[in-house]
């Protein structure tokens, strides 16, 4: 898996890298076909003076691309809230890939 950070109006330090990769980690030990995972951090300037930090992330696995933001006060909420997002979103997925969807007829029951 490729994780690929950039930072947008904003310098990424080690700890703000440090921060991201454990975040990932817990996406990578939830789903591990992850293909490659890019994190854009950046500052914008909203008309909410509030909510000016803004993560995003695409996510791509085998047939699918996710794609999420998040904005918040600080950067460290919104990476928080994101990769909680993402999270929710790969376990989904992996519930849909793992479905029983190949399971032989035999075996289905006749109320499903």
């Amino acid at each position: 898996m490729n994780l690929l950070l950039s930072g947008h109006h904003v310098d990424i330090t080690p700890s703000i890298r440090e921060y991201v990769e454990k975040k990932a980690e817990r996406v990578i030990r939830h789903f591990d076909q992850i293909i490659d995972l890019a994190v854009i951090i950046g500052v914008e300037q909203p008309s909410e003076k509030d909510k000016r930090q803004r993560a995003e992330v695409n996510l791509r696995v085998k047939g699918q691309v996710f794609h999420f933001d998040q904005y918040a006060e600080d950067l460290y909420a919104a990476i928080d809230l994101l990769f909680d997002k993402l999270d929710r979103q790969v376990l989904k997925h992996k519930a849909k890939v793992q479905g029983h969807k190949n399971e032989s007829v035999k075996h289905i029951s006749p109320d499903e």
